[in-house]
């Protein structure tokens, strides 16, 4: 279904019947990423939105360059989706970026989030916290701040680039096939570029608020992962002032809800029946 927003539209699934669960994708993906745990969720009584963010798939992707996109719009968007469904508090999921976006709804509202769950990206004290080695897998996040640059590389030999980085992405092709539209790739690059410019990555250690003490949240991270390492998200507990639960995925790379979506499916469903 197609929800109009203040400034954007988007493309939202909504399934089921029960309590709400939000799942949040991220880089470079729709809604479309959680096919496999919507069916384990609503059958187990949850209903579930699967919003596809500004600038992704099939939802609006408004012009304005960067700062359209940046972090704190997709918080706003959600929140009014929430309110357009009259939805009060959900479980809220996010995977890549939709786990920072997550978090930022979190701190902005947390009575309206009864757990949250953090799919390979942790907090971004964390991530910084987790020194070269990290610094080394996200080399890709200084080449997508030089708009232009990044473009042409990326599309260079009928994507080749690109899809070297996805070699492990199941629906590599199908994620690919939206970003040929003018315009939407940048629109995908520029939450890189609006949300971690050089000043976040690199700058003095900014003060960073923990994660509400109301909200009980669960970091996952999957041992194939080749973008994040461990640390980025098991130090994610240091942000955490409430309850925290830390789950790893074996034999699965970074979009584990595709590799093993059983095992994902099994954590989100105990996590959500013990913060009912």
């Amino acid at each position: 279904m197609r929800v109009e927003l203040s400034e954007v539209t988007l493309d939202v699934q909504v399934t089921g019947e029960g309590p709400a669960v939000l799942l949040v994708h991220g880089f470079p993906d729709s809604h479309d990423l959680w096919r496999h745990q919507v069916p384990a969720l609503t059958a187990a009584g949850f209903s579930c939105v699967v919003p596809t963010l500004r600038g992704f798939g099939g939802s609006d992707r408004p012009e304005g360059g960067p700062e359209a996109y940046h972090p704190g719009k997709h918080v706003r968007d959600l929140l009014e989706l929430l309110a357009r469904l009259e939805l009060d508090r959900v479980h809220l999921v996010g995977h890549d970026w939709g786990s920072g976006i997550a978090q930022g709804l979190a701190q902005f509202a947390p009575d309206r989030v009864r757990s949250l769950s953090l799919l390979s990206v942790g907090h971004l004290g964390a991530i910084r916290a987790a020194g070269w080695e990290q610094r080394q897998l996200s080399w890709y996040m200084v080449l997508f701040q030089l708009a232009g640059v990044a473009e042409e590389w990326l599309v260079r030999d009928d994507w080749a680039n690109f899809r070297e980085m996805l070699a492990e992405h199941p629906d590599a092709e199908a994620v690919l096939e939206p970003l040929r539209a003018p315009g939407a790739l940048t629109a995908a690059l520029d939450i890189y570029r609006s949300g971690l410019p050089p000043e976040v990555q690199f700058g003095p250690d900014p003060v960073l608020s923990p994660l509400a003490e109301s909200i009980p949240v669960m970091g996952v991270w999957s041992t194939g992962d080749r973008f994040l390492t461990e640390r980025s998200m098991s130090g994610t507990s240091e942000y955490v002032a409430g309850s925290w639960r830390y789950e790893r995925v074996e034999e699965a790379g970074h979009w584990l809800q595709l590799d093993q979506p059983e095992r994902v499916n099994e954590l989100l469903l105990s996590f959500f029946k013990e913060n009912s």
